[in-house]
């Protein structure tokens, strides 16, 4: 696989968003729209997902943001987070967010279809 533009979520990140339920600004912040990708690196859809994120993520005006858990120190806490708190199950799982709100999520998904969630508004709250 070819290295990734996109942002490796770090330990602290990683471990602020388990202590505080969602990521911090930095990530949030980062851009208008965000997509953050939660995966394992032994999963082909991610596999296939991180040949074009770069590009798509950069078409949308967005930033990607991705974690490879099972290859971390905080794997099985951050999985227990994943599954438990976030209650999704299944890799590699994303979050859209828009103007730091969750504007979507969903397990693998085909290029155009994360280009257009990204470009999504998030939902009036």
């Amino acid at each position: 696989m070819s290295v990734l533009e996109a942002t490796r979520l770090t330990a602290a990140q990683c471990g602020s968003a388990m202590r505080d339920g969602e990521f911090g600004p930095d990530v949030l912040g980062a851009a208008e729209s965000v997509a953050v990708v939660m995966t394992q690196g032994w999963c082909p859809q991610w596999k296939a997902m991180a040949s074009w994120l770069d590009a798509a993520a950069a078409e949308a005006g967005a930033r990607a943001f991705y974690v490879e858990y099972d290859e971390e120190d905080f794997f099985e806490p951050f999985m227990a987070w994943k599954e438990d708190f976030l209650g999704n199950r299944s890799v590699p799982y994303v979050r859209f967010y828009r103007d730091g709100k969750l504007s979507g999520e969903c397990n693998y998904v085909s290029r155009d279809a994360f280009a257009a969630a990204l470009r999504r508004r998030a939902p009036s709250r």
